[in-house]
């Protein structure tokens, strides 16, 4: 493709490694921003350089927050006696869209997969069983909410283990949610029926 502009070149190789941006798309929100009014686009760019250097992570469950400590942990109306394990922050906000949990969460930061080389060591596992471990901890049930796929299996299984001699009780989301799919593109009364609906981790 031809660009009239190295800037714009650059920019649109720029916006395509975005996940589900191809170059057309790319050039089409680049060239938007040129006949945007110069503030707007400041005020992106602004917002992203924030994005990159505030963002946090909260210390006791690893989802996205603004502060040391994430809302939800934060929250004396949520059961702390209840643990949902998730792959990411946007598992996270998938099922809070569902309204049907009111519990905690422990953010894995993505699941077990040795084809890209993610081992247990490079997710948040050890730190979930350092949170169960705890004398003063309150949980009496984890629910694994992970993406029915063969990695979140194994990541299930892996964690199922290690929380063996921990004496809480272990469940999985109901399967409404179809084999192989991401849980995040799950609909929200779907997804909210599997969580209500969750069974005992076997």
């Amino acid at each position: 493709m031809e660009y009239p502009s190295k800037l714009i070149e650059d920019a649109v190789n720029e916006v395509s490694k975005l996940p589900g941006i191809g170059k057309k798309t790319a050039l089409r929100l680049v060239l938007h921003l040129i006949k945007e009014n110069e503030n707007k686009t400041l005020a992106l760019t602004e917002s992203l350089n924030k994005l990159r250097t505030q963002i946090k992570f909260c210390k006791t469950c690893h989802n996205i927050s603004d502060d040391d400590e994430c809302a939800i942990c934060r929250s004396h109306r949520r059961d702390k006696t209840i643990i949902c394990v998730v792959e990411d922050s946007n598992d996270v906000m998938a099922i809070e869209n569902t309204s049907q949990y009111s519990g905690i969460y422990h953010v894995l930061g993505g699941v077990i997969s040795p084809m890209n080389g993610v081992g247990p060591s490079e997710l948040k596992i050890e730190s979930l069983v350092s949170r169960l471990s705890d004398k003063q901890c309150e949980v009496k049930e984890v629910i694994l909410a992970l993406s029915p796929t063969m990695e979140g299996d194994t990541t299930a299984f892996y964690i199922n283990r290690k929380l063996k001699d921990l004496h809480v009780k272990v469940t999985s989301i109901a399967r409404g949610i179809s084999v192989g799919s991401e849980l995040e593109y799950s609909d929200e009364i779907t997804l909210g029926r599997s969580i209500t609906g969750r069974t005992l981790f076997d």
